[in-house]
């Protein structure tokens, strides 16, 4: 897309979540803190959860199968262990991978006056309490099926947050706001050549501590590069 520098056009500034704002995956890191607490057989589970990951990288995830894997623990020890359980992986997890970089980059849009989003193909369950520590408050994540109780049932709800999926939802968000990509300045900062749809939507891609392919990608298309983790936690 062409830039249009008008100065009418609202900023929106959409980032990836997993080892772009954190240097973890939270996804991976959930499935590992459950095995931790007693949840899942710890050798299988691992076992799984590291394939599954290995196929994300590398970009031929069944994202269905997956997130039945991965919401499946939760949706058998319903909502208050659930609950309890998310709130220890946020202390004990998420809190410490929690970076002042990142924090200062997502003040810096905001303060500026952006639209800031978080868009992650990680599940809603996860996430949502993930972006509210951030103090991000609009979050586009995998939506999950919910019961007639109002309770996961391992399936995903309307388009995945992944890929393409990605390009999708935000234009679902922009045009539930009469808005469409020609009428925002948008920034997309992102780790994974997962989000290539979305990277070359926008605006401005910024390749942020990408992974070897969108480093190599990035480079030679003349994106932005952002490391913004120098150190790990």
């Amino acid at each position: 897309m062409t830039p249009d520098t008008s100065a009418s056009r609202p900023r929106l500034t959409l980032f990836d979540l997993d080892h772009t704002l954190l240097p973890i995956d939270s996804d991976y890191e959930w499935g590992e803190f459950t095995t931790r607490i007693g949840w899942n057989d710890p050798t299988e589970f691992s076992r799984r959860n590291a394939e599954f990951f290995a196929h994300y990288q590398a970009g031929t995830l069944d994202v269905h199968d997956y997130v039945r894997f991965a919401i499946d623990a939760v949706r058998q020890r319903g909502p208050q262990a659930a609950a309890e359980a998310h709130a220890q992986f946020m202390r004990e997890v998420v809190q410490p991978a929690i970076r002042p970089e990142a924090l200062a980059l997502l003040r810096q849009h905001q303060q500026a006056g952006d639209w800031v989003l978080i868009i992650t193909a990680t599940n809603e369950f996860v996430t949502t309490p993930i972006a509210h520590a951030l103090g991000v408050p609009e979050l586009l994540a995998m939506q999950l099926e919910r019961d007639a109780d109002g309770w996961f049932t391992g399936a995903i709800a309307g388009v995945p947050s992944m890929r393409a999926g990605k390009v999708t939802r935000m234009e679902a968000w922009l045009a539930a706001r009469r808005l469409d990509w020609s009428r925002v300045e948008s920034t997309f900062y992102s780790d994974s050549m997962n989000d290539l749809p979305l990277l070359e939507k926008v605006n401005q891609p910024v390749a942020t501590n990408p992974d070897d392919r969108l480093r190599a990608l990035a480079e030679q298309r003349g994106w932005r590069i952002l490391d913004l983790f120098t150190t790990q936690p």
